[in-house]
């Protein structure tokens, strides 16, 4: 779901941000979201300098030395994958990671998924859409019949009703995102699911997707808080999960799995220690396809050795998005024309060409252009890219020029390379550009200290990025805008832009948001949207920078790779010639 940047050893997930806040607002930590792949925490960071050097040193010795053979199956019914992602749990009520979502939505069904190549969501273990009471609380969910658990218990509405229940209770890593909504939720019939809301979300039946949400077999889980199976999976999706090892995860198709069976007889994941070692796995055909692994060096390679070598290059619009926070606290920022002095500085297509080889997209709104419906490019609009008489005409009523420079400091994560060249190319384009009227300070900070500051006001500009929960316009804006408590006069006090550090605050933003939360009209709450994002641009809070793009390279004779829009990737329609 997401592109990998230089020195993916040391990248943090694009879900370390939210899990950093959820622990802040005295949340369950997630992920280590859990920063840095499942490495926990500041004990990890002690080791950041070793690895990122030892990583370097392998990616030099792998790469002037003969590639390595990986062992691989030969059994044809067999696709191997490699990557060097790292899991955590695969507990459904706990996994909050990127690669565990990808194994849950091969080997778990969801009460809803989406429409091959689509953002359309249909049913799954549901048999039709919900039917949601006119007060937007209670909805009442048809369960499919005919469906057997790997472990052969029959599912039922019963216990779909205990999985949901087990993930809001359990207190794993994304619990809140249900226990924070679910009021009850209970068996009204053998195949009837009842669920009551504390309050209306038109976002829920996108929520049900998220793939911690699958059911799973009563008799091989229970209830209670921590309790966790972090190594082993009893669901009713198209795989079993056959072996879980600390370097290598088999799936076996499902015999008896009741939709659209697996084309191939099971999958081998290979989890190497490096980018450099997948590389050179692919080079030598020692794996089948890898995804969302390499850098940006080994992706343009790839891509332009494909055509002669007949590899498959299988590309799409990430749904992770990069953000540049501004604070409103400080006091050059706190001037709305310097916010749009920045806002025109900044030069989009200058970062996609130069810093990431056209491996991202340029970015104008918080919500990504994967949701084409409500997506509106109100930062292209309203100050383009790198409109120096924009800026310049901002800075004069500002009050600055040359002789009277505005001083401003941009941080980014240290661990990033790449958010560190983005910054090093809006310092460079200013002063090319400018003659001296901004003068910019490049700052980086450990990602762990930047989270624990963000809050506190510590950065005027913040490089920052954010991936989806699940797919809806509200897991873009709500996270980034709303704020529970503050004004206009003392900025926000508590609330999500608060933990992201722009301590922004509106009473009609608020107001918007609460609005599409409880309006089930599609028509209406894309015209909400509308305005909350007209908003943005004009009090800019936040500058969107860019969207990732995610790559899948596959063997010339594999068939049916399919990227979803949504960056998931179904193992089970891949077979070989």
């Amino acid at each position: 779901m997401y592109q990998k940047i230089l020195f993916p050893l040391i990248e943090i997930p694009r879900k370390a941000l939210r899990g950093a806040l959820r622990f802040r607002k005295g949340g369950r930590e997630s992920e280590s979201h859990f920063w840095l792949k499942g490495l926990k925490g500041l004990k990890w960071l002690k080791w950041l300098k070793f690895i990122g050097l030892f990583s370097i040193c392998c990616f030099l010795v792998v790469s002037c030395g003969q590639p390595q053979p990986q062992s691989r199956t030969t059994d044809p019914n067999r696709i191997t994958i490699g990557t060097t992602e790292k899991l955590r749990t695969i507990d459904p009520a706990d996994a909050y990671e990127i690669a565990s979502g990808t194994f849950l939505y091969n080997m778990g069904d969801r009460l809803y998924t989406y429409k091959t190549g689509t953002t359309e969501i249909i049913p799954q273990l549901a048999t039709e859409l919900p039917k949601i009471s006119p007060d937007g609380k209670t909805y009442t969910i048809p369960i499919r019949q005919g469906v057997k658990f790997h472990d052969g218990t029959a599912f039922n509405a019963e216990a779909m009703a205990f999985s949901l229940r087990r993930f809001a209770e359990n207190g794993g890593s994304p619990s809140s995102l249900l226990s924070g909504i679910m009021e009850s939720v209970a068996a009204t019939g053998e195949n009837e699911l009842t669920i009551t809301l504390k309050k209306p979300f038109a976002a829920f039946t996108a929520l049900l997707t998220f793939p911690g949400l699958c059911a799973v077999s009563p008799q091989a889980y229970e209830i209670g808080q921590g309790k966790f199976k972090s190594d082993s999976f009893i669901g009713t999706g198209p795989y079993k999960l056959a072996s879980y090892g600390t370097d290598s995860i088999k799936l076996e198709a499902n015999p008896d799995y009741w939709g659209e069976k697996p084309v191939n007889q099971g999958v081998d994941i290979q989890q190497f220690s490096s980018t450099a070692n997948v590389y050179n796995a692919f080079l030598t055909g020692a794996i089948d396809l890898t995804y969302g692994t390499l850098d940006l060096d080994q992706i343009a390679n790839l891509e332009s050795q494909a055509a002669s070598k007949g590899w498959q290059v299988i590309s799409g619009r990430s749904n992770g998005i990069y953000v540049l926070t501004m604070n409103q606290k400080n006091a050059s920022l706190a001037k709305l024309e310097v916010r749009q002095a920045i806002a025109s500085l900044i030069n989009r297509p200058l970062f996609q060409n130069r810093v990431f080889r056209g491996q991202i997209e340029p970015l104008y709104s918080l919500i990504p252009t994967t949701l084409t419906e409500f997506y509106q490019p109100v930062f292209q609009e309203k100050y383009g890219d790198g409109d120096i008489a924009k800026v310049k005409a901002a800075l004069e009523k500002a009050g600055y020029s040359a002789q009277n420079p505005l001083k401003l400091e941009i941080w980014y994560r240290s661990n990033l390379k790449s958010n560190g060249d983005v910054a090093m190319t809006i310092k460079a384009f200013a002063e090319q550009e400018l003659g001296g009227a901004i003068a910019i300070e490049l700052k980086s900070v450990e990602s762990a200290t930047a989270y624990n500051n963000l809050d506190k006001g510590v950065y005027p500009m913040f490089i920052l990025d954010w991936s989806p929960d699940f797919l809806d316009p509200d897991n873009y804006i709500q996270p980034f805008l709303s704020c529970s408590k503050g004004s206009a006069t003392t900025g926000c006090e508590s609330g999500e832009s608060q933990l992201w550090g722009s301590f922004y605050y509106s009473d009609r933003v608020n107001e918007l948001i609460a609005q599409q939360r409880q309006e089930q009209n599609p028509e209406k709450r894309q015209q909400i949207f509308s305005e909350i994002q007209q908003i943005l641009a004009q009090d800019i809070p936040f500058i969107p920078l860019w969207q990732g793009k995610a790559y899948i390279f596959a063997q010339k004779n594999l068939q049916n790779v399919i990227l979803e829009p949504t960056q998931r990737t179904p193992f089970w329609t891949i077979s070989k010639q």
